[in-house]
């Protein structure tokens, strides 16, 4: 069993097809059927089926690739960090979710540039979840997301809590209200846009400030005594005072989700620093709950963190001294 014979494995069961995953593997189709063959020897199991189309697995071929592919994946995470201990490139690649690119990442990155005026940085929109694999494959060296992630190849910090506004149509009702309440905003349609949803562990509602039954709108709809737990982060929001939305729609990203609220569709929560977008239609307003915020994080490999990250965090720190926004510094602990 080598590794030519598990990757074409890999691609055969992923394609499911010899002459597709020949042309992904650079094999011509015989000897691709040959490696598998070998494989198939060497282990003493059958696993493809070869007598329908499109290919099918058999019941030990599927839990050898479950198996198999978690394993390469890790193989070609270390090689990756494994070159890029051996020579670390000047180039810092950094992932970000689209909402802190409206917050004070062109900021922080002016700030880093002054700092290291050597440094070339390249940015990247992608998601946090997405972003763990850019990490492991080399694609990104460190990324700013929005959520927690447990991965045994990530270390991660919290940078700071950014508080959420409520995003109405500007013809609304409740738009000109400074302080707004959740339970006030059940009868809406709300908007969802997050393509991350919380781990399962995070989900259970322990909100400190629990609303009295004296202040709640007795048209809005109580959350379900269902187990099932809320994953979706803003209905999770709601969720924590015992509320949930009247309807919802969920849309492709936040752009999306802030331009049907322009339009008098509905209306969202959103990061404080997305209150300058679409201020022609859209009222933002506080939240009077203080505890429903919006982490920002920062992660990177546990293995490996690039030369110019600690530049990366003074940076960070520097424009939070500056805006006054309150923190609690942290490094990166490199395990190399």
């Amino acid at each position: 069993m080598d590794l030519k014979q598990l990757n074409a494995f890999i691609a055969v069961a992923e394609l499911r097809s010899f002459s597709t995953a020949a042309t992904k593997t650079g094999l011509s189709q015989p000897s691709l059927s040959r490696l598998l063959k070998q494989l198939e020897t060497d282990m003493g199991v059958v696993l493809i089926d070869r007598y329908n189309r499109p290919l099918n697995l058999t019941e030990a071929g599927s839990f050898f690739y479950d198996k198999i592919s978690t394993i390469l994946t890790e193989i070609d995470t270390v090689t990756s960090m494994t070159q890029r201990l051996s020579a670390p490139s000047n180039v810092l690649n950094i992932g970000f979710v689209p909402s802190v690119l409206y917050g004070l990442l062109p900021e922080i990155i002016a700030t880093l540039k002054q700092f290291s005026p050597d440094i070339d940085v390249n940015l990247k929109d992608i998601s946090s979840y997405q972003q763990m694999d850019a990490l492991k494959s080399g694609e990104i060296d460190i990324g700013f997301g929005r959520f927690a992630h447990r991965d045994p190849w990530i270390q991660q910090i919290l940078l700071r809590h950014e508080r959420y506004v409520v995003a109405l149509p500007k013809s609304h009702p409740l738009a000109h209200i400074r302080k707004q309440r959740l339970i006030d905003l059940a009868n809406n349609r709300l908007i969802l846009y997050h393509q991350t949803h919380l781990p399962v562990s995070s989900t259970v509602a322990t909100a400190n400030d629990k609303l009295s039954s004296s202040t709640e709108n007795p048209n809005a709809t109580r959350e379900s005594s269902s187990s099932e737990p809320i994953t979706e982060p803003l209905l999770h929001l709601f969720a924590q005072y015992g509320i949930s939305p009247f309807m919802t729609t969920t849309v492709s990203d936040l752009q999306v989700a802030l331009g049907l609220v322009a339009a008098g569709e509905g209306i969202t929560l959103v990061p404080a620093s997305l209150q300058t977008v679409r201020t022609e239609q859209i009222s933002y307003q506080r939240l009077i709950h203080e505890n429903v915020t919006s982490p920002i994080y920062l992660h990177t490999l546990k293995d490996f963190v690039h030369p110019k990250i600690p530049d990366l965090l003074t940076a960070i720190y520097h424009v939070y001294e500056q805006r006054g926004i309150t923190y609690r510094q942290q490094n990166f602990v490199s395990q190399a």
